[in-house]
């Protein structure tokens, strides 16, 4: 299992759900990535994408400035 950081920061919708489709489609069922963006659309976006796909978003953390979701790549 790997872990990655994918940097979406300053990216609008679709954006960070397209970087994040583009970044599982390269990785291994089990593999984590956290996406770290700036887009509020992205806490509700992501996990929709996620479970449409298979995948699971097993942490998600808001702070003032940003967002980071946790993603595992489902099969």
């Amino acid at each position: 299992m790997s872990r990655q950081q994918l940097d979406a920061r300053r990216m609008l919708c679709p954006m960070p759900v397209i970087k994040t489709q583009n970044q599982v489609a390269a990785m291994q069922v089990g593999d984590e990535v956290e996406v770290i963006c700036t887009d509020p659309g992205a806490l509700n976006d992501i996990p929709a994408w996620a479970r449409i796909n298979g995948h699971s978003v097993i942490d998600t953390v808001q702070d003032e400035d940003e967002i980071r979701i946790t993603v595992r790549v489902g099969a």
